[in-house]
Parts: structure tokens; C-alpha cells; sequence
């Protein structure tokens, strides 16, 4: 894929940045493939760019990369050096000099996806860094996730139960973990999802377009879900084998 590859989107009334959504989730529930996913179907419909966060690695960029999924320059990786929600929640300054970076070297860019590093069930990202957040769980990790909560389960714009055709493998009841996902999320949207499944990566293209309508029309109001909870941080030369770790 490249830049000059004909395109079928519309410039008119294009805001003066683009919209940027956050894509948080612990770790292995698929937030790289999500946005791959996203990118594959999405990109003949419009400019989207690529920041990842991780401590010490651009796996997730390189991955993304790997995929063909978008012009490998239009993906970008921020390497934190520590925890990766702080520095998508306390001090936002390196991811929103990458992503400003990234739409003043490709403008004009319609969407930017901005992936936290994973490791817990906490992280939410800062509204002045993002427009809407999306968090991701996946079947994989139990079907109990769902119900244990927190901020970006509980209030995120949309929370993605990722890899659902993999239900009958790990002896998950799906249809279970959606209605308790959305018994948490006071009819806030649930999305299942799986990529093998093309009505439901249709359905969540279609609520990135929305949401893109909506933007453009001033109609979204970035929310915050709300601070991470203390959260536990492994690490072999600590007391203990690790320590807990706030974000107030």
C-alpha cells in the first residue's frame, strides 16, 4: 500500500486535525489486531496513522508494519521507559508530540490511533491526548473479565470483547460475558468481535464512522473515564517481586 494509491474519501469539511482515538487493553487481548483489523478495512476510506506504546520495545509498530496494513512511515512507535499509562494518562507530552508530529508530516491525516501499552485491567487514557477511547478484552482471558471492572471497562466509549470465535475452545460462554460487559457499562456500547467474523469488524468500522461524523460535526465531547485504580507492577529485584503503583 502507498500514499498514491487512489482513494475514495471525502476532503470536504475536513476538521483542522484528526480524530484520534485511544486503544487500551491488557496485554494479549489483541489491541495490535484490533487496530490492524481497523486499518485493513478502513484505510481505502481514509488517512489513519499509528502511534504504539510499550516501555522498552516498537514491537507493536513493527508488528503493525509487518501487516501491510498502512504506508510503514504512517506508523510510529513511542518507547516510554516507564510505565506506558503514565504517559498516556499523567504526562501525556511524548505521545502528543508524536501524534501532532504525525499529522503535520502526513496532513491531512482523518484518523490517528493511539495504542497503549498493556498490562493490567486500569489504564484509561488523558481527553487531552485523545478524542474517544475504545478498551479491549478478550475471550481468552476468561469470561469473569468483563465483570471485574473499572474504569476503562466501565466507561470507555466502547469496550471490545476481542477473539469471540474462540468461545467453544476456552469454555466460555460469549453471549454470558456480553451481557455482563454491558450490565457494567450503564448502556454504554459493547462490541464482540472477531476479525474471522466480517459482520462484526463491519460493526465496529461502522461505530469509528459515526464517531468520525460526529466529530466532524462538533457533536463529541471527549469524556473521561476517570483515573486508574492502584495496580501491581512485577519486577524481580523488588521486595516482594514487584510493587503497587498509583496514578492519582
Amino acid at each position: 500500500m502507498t500514499d498514491t494509491q487512489p482513494s475514495t474519501r471525502s476532503t470536504e469539511h475536513a476538521p483542522t486535525r484528526s480524530l484520534r482515538i485511544g486503544v487500551a487493553g491488557p496485554v494479549g487481548t489483541g489491541k495490535s489486531s484490533t487496530i490492524a483489523t481497523l486499518c485493513r478495512a478502513l484505510s481505502d476510506e481514509f488517512r489513519i496513522g499509528v502511534i504504539t506504546n510499550d516501555i522498552y520495545t516498537d514491537e507493536d509498530a513493527r508488528f503493525l508494519r509487518s501487516e501491510g496494513v498502512l504506508p510503514p512511515e504512517r506508523i510510529r512507535a513511542v518507547e516510554t521507559g516507564a510505565c506506558p499509562h503514565t504517559a498516556i494518562r499523567d504526562d501525556v507530552t511524548m505521545n502528543l508530540l508524536a501524534v501532532e508530529d504525525l499529522e503535520r508530516d502526513f496532513a491531512p491525516l482523518d484518523l490517528v490511533f493511539v495504542e497503549s501499552g498493556g498490562d493490567n485491567l486500569t489504564a484509561t487514557f488523558s481527553p487531552s491526548l485523545i478524542d474517544a477511547q475504545l478498551f479491549v478484552l478478550d475471550v481468552a482471558g476468561g469470561g469473569d473479565v468483563a465483570r471485574k471492572g473499572g474504569p476503562g471497562i466501565g466507561r470507555a466509549d466502547l469496550l471490545v470483547v476481542n477473539k469471540i470465535d474462540l468461545g467453544p475452545y476456552v469454555d466460555v460462554d460469549v453471549d454470558q460475558m456480553l451481557a455482563d460487559a454491558r450490565a457494567g457499562r450503564e448502556g454504554r456500547p459493547v462490541l464482540g468481535l472477531s476479525r474471522k467474523q466480517p459482520e462484526t469488524v463491519a460493526l465496529l468500522c461502522d461505530w469509528v464512522r459515526d464517531l468520525r461524523s460526529r466529530f466532524h460535526a462538533g457533536e463529541h465531547v471527549p469524556t473521561d473515564p476517570g483515573p486508574m485504580a492502584p495496580h501491581f507492577h512485577a519486577d524481580a529485584d523488588a521486595e516482594g517481586g514487584g510493587y503497587f503503583h498509583t496514578h492519582e
